[in-house]
This record gives structure tokens, C-alpha cells and sequence, in this order.
């Protein structure tokens, strides 16, 4: 079983916190060293109690699962001998209700492009790699949301 980290730094400095206009801007610390501004979403907290220029978690968790598509597309072309020049995706989620009435991501829609280095799989192949491609994603297999996948 592997396991996998995530440090959550946030720190009140001079702020007064019980007024609840303290500032939502954190750090998010992963192994090797990588340190990436986070914050709380201005579409959940106004500004300037969120930052712009932070990933907020609904961002990351867009991000994380059309990552993990986009290594299982990769490493599943590779096996079928298909040459990718590159990948893009600009996927997108929807914030909304879920069927206990809570607020929750709803729907993630992974709109992926991909560029072949000389012969490229028909429609019928690139749909079945990302199908397959979706069935092993770890991240798309560990949520409730529905995840959605329209290959351009």
C-alpha cells in the first residue's frame, strides 16, 4: 500500500479571526519540496478574504482527476504503440447540490485533445483508450462525483 502526503500550512498572524475576515490564503506542501499557494475559492469566500492567484480545492480536485486521465491515457497509448506529440485539457467542474442536498462537485467534464506523432488511432480507438483510461483512473474511482469525458 503506498501512502501519500499533503502538508496544510496556515497561520492567523496579526489577524483578528472572530470577525471571520481573516484571510483563507495557506500553503500546500508536498514531498521533494514542492510548495504551492492555496486558498478558499472566491466564488466561496469573496475577496479579499480568498486570493486570485492561489489554487482553491475545488480547483485541485478538477485538476487531479483529468491528471490522473491524462497519465492513464498516456501510459495505455504507449502500450498501443500510439505516438503522443500532446496532450491539452481544459476540464472543467460544476459546484451544485448532490442527491443528500448538500453542496458538492457534481459533475467534472475532461475535455481532452491529443496530438499523434505520425499514424493516430480512429474515433472508435481514442474512445475506447479513454474509456479505459477513465476505469483506471484512481482518482475518478475514488469519488462520488461524476466524472464525464468528451475527447476532442
Amino acid at each position: 500500500m503506498a501512502l501519500y502526503t499533503a502538508e496544510i500550512l496556515w497561520s492567523r498572524g496579526d489577524q483578528d479571526f472572530l470577525d471571520n475576515r481573516y484571510s483563507r490564503g495557506h500553503l500546500w506542501r508536498f514531498d521533494g519540496g514542492i510548495e504551492v499557494p492555496g486558498s478558499s475559492s472566491p466564488h466561496v469566500v469573496p475577496l479579499p478574504g480568498s486570493r486570485e492567484d492561489a489554487v482553491d480545492p475545488e480547483e485541485a480536485f478538477v485538476a487531479a482527476l483529468s491528471s490522473c486521465h491524462m497519465l492513464w491515457f498516456l501510459s495505455l497509448a504507449a502500450r498501443d504503440g500510439w505516438k503522443v506529440d500532446e496532450y491539452s485539457d481544459p476540464a472543467e467542474g460544476r459546484m451544485g447540490k448532490n442527491n443528500e442536498g448538500r453542496l458538492a462537485m457534481t459533475r467534472v467534464t475532461l475535455r481532452p485533445a491529443v496530438t499523434f506523432a505520425g499514424a493516430a488511432p480512429s474515433r472508435e480507438q481514442l474512445d475506447a483508450l479513454h474509456h479505459e483510461a477513465h476505469e483506471e483512473c484512481f482518482i475518478a474511482n475514488s469519488v462520488k462525483t461524476e466524472v464525464c469525458c468528451e475527447p476532442q
